[in-house]
């Protein structure tokens, strides 16, 4: 189907709805290096202004890849709730835009409409909004998950602890875990990417953090972020697993890319649930997901980023996730050119999870060779706090010497709380009062080298140096 749009007499043609969804598209890198951007900022708008006139009706007429090729397709088609959907059924994208907007359209009604809401609905109505539209639409958005805490309440953003070490080696990670509590952060998940793939490793890493969450008391979970087959054997050796971990993205290809098929999602996905290790909740998966990465697998079937990404939480909803995080700038300027762009994508990718359902964080994050820097990423930051960010990265002086990239630190997290009045998850909150990490406000408390985790700490980093 043909769509077409004239703008100061110029006719503009777009061939199908794919191509219309690229043009429509703010500009960015990925989209340029594809050759599927718009050619200029007239035939953008004409594109905004045409993609506003289709029907949600339309979109799902149209699927961007065929239903018999692709797997994560079919996941869209065939879960997608009618039901739901009657609510919304006789709308344009842009009446949606004006009904997300709306001040009579409560979080309540949202929570509802979600399972109506394809990936390509949410990037369609995402492509017509502003930054400011973006934040308040997914500032109403209320997704709430659990494990061995409560995350996404109102008035709450969490904070994956992340104490990488490029040795793995153990007291450094413990080093960095107990400075992250100790700063308040790691309610969302004490999350490790690791240097090596070796599973031996991986589960060394595991028990140690299981040591500590049992020792202390401590109310979250942990998660050594491995592919998803390393940790189906680490969970039938008998290893410590709380969460499973896995990139995904959107598109069969790209997940192929990744080494994973739904089939393995769903086996991993019952796995942990059958070790019912969480206390509150049995929400065990954690997917990170980021734009371009269809695209670097040459796996986007023309599909622009933005909305290959949607796709990728098409696939993460039917799991049922803990956690769900956009590393938003960690791909790299040749799909987020720099600061600007980097902040679009962040309040997209966060705006188009939430009204799908899920449990948003993002990375705050850029690489080295970005055109961005912390200023920018201080912005992106504020904005995503002002939108209901569920969590972001809490890294130790939010330079990662493992993965080599810039992200979010511990006084980050502070920052943001003092700004807007944040709380922890209500049970790591009430866990760092018993400790005397923070006071009975969520204050933090002046440090002390005697304090009972950062002693022991320093003892067993003692006990594991090696004899002079």
């Amino acid at each position: 189907m043909a769509y077409s749009h004239t703008v100061c007499g110029t006719r503009y043609v777009f061939p199908s709805l794919r191509v219309l969804l690229a043009k429509a598209s703010p500009p960015r890198a990925g989209d340029r290096l594809a050759g599927i951007a718009a050619a200029s900022a007239e035939e953008n708008v004409a594109a905004k202004l045409t993609l506003a006139d289709v029907s949600l009706k339309t979109i799902l007429a149209e699927p961007l890849i065929l239903y018999e090729n692709d797997d994560v397709t079919r996941l869209i088609l065939d879960r997608h709730d009618t039901r739901a959907f009657g609510a919304i059924a006789s709308m344009t994208v842009g009446e949606l835009r004006d009904y997300l907007l709306s001040r009579a359209t409560s979080s309540e009604t949202l929570a509802r409409l979600a399972p109506a809401i394809t990936p390509e609905i949410a990037a369609a109505v995402a492509k017509l909004m502003r930054n400011q539209d973006l934040i308040l639409a997914a500032r109403k958005c209320r997704v709430i998950t659990r494990f061995r805490n409560t995350l996404g309440l109102p008035g709450t953003t969490a904070v994956r602890l992340q104490p990488n070490h490029p040795t793995d080696d153990l007291a450094g990670i413990m080093a960095a875990t107990a400075d992250g509590l100790m700063y308040g952060c790691g309610d969302a998940v004490i999350g490790i990417n690791p240097a090596s793939d070796q599973p031996d490793r991986i589960a060394a890493m595991l028990r140690m953090l299981d040591e500590l969450i049992q020792r202390y008391e401590v109310p979250t979970q942990a998660c050594v972020l491995c592919h998803v087959t390393t940790a189906l054997d680490l969970m039938a050796r008998g290893v410590p697993t709380d969460l499973v971990f896995q990139s995904i993205g959107g598109t069969e290809a790209t997940n192929r890319s990744f080494g994973i098929t739904l089939d393995l999602l769903r086996e991993a996905n019952e796995a942990a649930r059958s070790l019912r290790r969480g206390t509150v909740g049995e929400n065990v998966m954690y997917f990170e997901t980021g734009q371009g990465s269809a695209l670097s697998a040459g796996a986007h079937h023309g599909v622009d980023q933005q909305t290959c990404e949607a796709r990728a939480y098409a696939v993460a909803r039917a799991f049922d996730p803990l956690l769900v995080n956009t590393v938003v700038g960690f791909i790299g300027p040749e799909y987020l050119y720099d600061g600007k762009e980097i902040l679009r994508a962040a309040l997209e990718d966060h705006f188009c999870g939430k009204l799908m359902g899920l449990p948003m964080g993002v990375d705050v994050c850029y690489t080295n060779h970005a055109e961005a820097d912390q200023d920018d990423m201080d912005v992106v930051l504020t904005a995503l706090a002002a939108a209901g960010v569920t969590f972001i990265m809490g890294v130790p002086g939010a330079d990662d010497v493992m993965l080599g990239y810039q992200s979010t630190s511990f006084h980050d997290a502070l920052y943001v709380r003092e700004a807007f009045g944040l709380k922890r998850a209500p049970e790591f909150e009430g866990w760092l009062e018993r400790m005397a990490i923070t006071d009975a406000t969520g204050q933090l408390l002046p440090p002390s080298p005697s304090h009972q985790l950062i002693a022991d700490v320093h003892a067993a980093a003692n006990e594991s140096e090696p004899a002079p």
